[in-house]
C-alpha cells in the first residue's frame, strides 16, 4: 500500500512540474526576473545534494571545432569528477548541423541520462528533444548562447552586456567617435541578437559614433574575414569592429591586417578563447569579453545536480563576464580558480 501511495505521490509531483513548465512564459534569459548570481548558490541553497553513483548527465554542445565549447565541456568534466557523477559530452559536426545536434540529444534521452546540459545551435532546433526529455522526467538545463523559449532553467551570462561593455570601451577610449561595424553571429539566435543590440544601443546613444554596417557571419572566421574586407573597402575610415564571437573577431583581425589598418582599427570579440588572449597579447586583437566557459560549465553541472536533487532554483543562474584587453589579459590568463573568482568579484 505504501509503495502504491509513493508512486501516486511521485506521479503527482511529476505532473505538477510539467504543468508548471508549461505555464512558464517564453524565456528571455537577459531580462528574466527570477534569477540568481552564480556566487549566491551556496549561501541561498546550501551544498549540492549528494548524487548517486549511477547518476549520468549528458552534455549536448554546438560543436567542438570552436574552443569555447571544448572548454565548456572541460568545466562539465571538472564538476562531474568533483561530485562523483558520470558525464558524456557530445557535439554536432559543425555549427550549422542542427539536425545532427538534435539526433545527439534524442539518442541521449534513450540512454538513461537523468539530466541534459544543452547548448542549442538555434533557439528552436532542440525543442523537440527537450519536450521529449521533459515528458520522461529528465532535467534539462539550457547552457549559454541560444536560448530556447521553453527552457525551464538557463545558465549563462547576460548576453546583451557583452555588446554593452565593448561599446563602453569605444566611448571611453575613442572619445572623438567615428564609424564602427558589427560582425553578427547566426541570424535568429538569441545571443547574437542580444550582443548586437547591446552594442548598437549603447554606442549609438553617443551621437559621435555611427554603425555603418552590421552583417551576419554565422560564427565563421572565413565569412567574417570576407565581410570585414568588404566593409573596409567601403569605409576606409572605419575605427572599429565588434564581433559576436572570438573566431569571427580573429578573421576580422586578418582582414584589418591585410588592409594595413592594424594601428587604426580596433577589433573586439566575445568568448575569451585562448587564441583571442594570445592575439591580444601580440597586439593584434584589441580585446574580447570573456565569459569564462570552463567556470560556466562547472556552474551548469552544479545547477543540474541541485535541480535533480529537488532544490527550487530560480529560472536563470547568471555567470560572470569581463572585458579583456592588453592591460589585464596576462592577469586573467594566468589566474588560478581562487584568483579568478577574486578578480571577477572585483570586476
Amino acid at each position: 500500500m505504501n509503495k502504491i501511495l509513493s508512486t501516486l505521490i511521485a506521479a503527482s509531483v511529476f505532473s505538477s512540474s510539467l504543468l508548471h513548465a508549461a505555464d512558464l512564459p517564453p524565456l528571455q534569459s537577459d531580462t528574466e526576473p527570477n534569477r540568481i548570481d552564480w556566487t549566491q548558490l551556496d549561501a541561498k541553497f546550501g551544498p549540492v545534494p549528494k548524487a548517486g553513483p549511477d547518476l549520468k548527465i549528458g552534455g549536448v554542445s554546438k560543436t567542438l571545432t570552436n574552443e569555447y565549447w571544448r572548454t565548456l565541456g572541460k568545466g562539465y568534466a571538472n564538476a562531474a569528477k568533483q561530485y562523483g557523477v558520470t558525464v558524456v559530452y557530445q557535439a554536432a559536426a559543425n555549427e550549422d548541423d542542427q539536425m545532427g545536434q538534435l539526433a545527439i540529444a534524442e539518442t541521449l534521452i534513450t540512454q538513461g541520462f537523468k539530466g541534459l546540459l544543452v547548448s542549442p545551435q538555434t533557439d528552436a532546433n532542440l525543442e523537440p528533444a527537450v519536450e521529449e526529455a521533459k515528458s520522461k522526467g529528465i532535467t534539462v538545463i539550457n547552457v549559454n548562447d541560444a536560448v530556447m523559449p521553453g527552457a525551464v532553467h538557463y545558465v549563462g551570462n547576460v548576453q546583451k552586456d557583452n555588446g554593452v561593455r565593448v561599446a563602453q570601451w569605444f566611448i571611453k577610449n575613442r572619445p572623438q567617435g567615428g564609424k564602427v561595424a558589427v560582425i553578427e553571429g547566426q541570424p535568429g539566435v538569441y545571443a547574437a541578437r542580444q550582443r548586437t543590440q547591446g552594442f548598437r544601443e549603447t554606442i549609438e546613444a553617443d551621437k559621435k559614433f555611427q554603425v555603418v554596417a552590421s552583417v551576419p557571419a554565422n560564427w565563421s572566421r572565413e565569412t567574417a574575414y570576407n565581410n570585414a574586407a568588404t566593409i573596409l573597402q567601403q569605409h576606409p575610415d572605419l575605427i572599429g569592429f565588434y564581433s559576436n564571437n572570438d573566431d569571427m573577431a580573429l578573421g576580422v583581425v586578418e582582414a584589418v591586417h591585410a588592409a594595413g589598418l592594424t594601428d587604426k582599427v580596433a577589433v573586439f570579440g566575445t568568448d575569451g578563447i585562448s587564441d583571442a588572449y594570445a592575439s591580444i597579447l601580440r597586439g593584434e586583437l584589441t580585446g574580447t569579453v570573456d565569459s569564462f566557459p570552463e567556470l560556466t560549465g562547472e556552474v551548469a553541472m552544479n545547477v543540474a545536480l541541485r535541480v535533480i536533487g529537488g532544490q527550487p532554483l530560480p529560472r536563470v543562474v547568471s555567470t560572470p563576464q569581463a572585458i579583456i584587453t592588453k592591460d589585464n589579459a596576462q592577469q586573467f590568463k594566468t589566474a588560478n580558480r581562487d584568483q579568478l573568482i577574486k578578480l571577477l568579484q572585483q570586476n
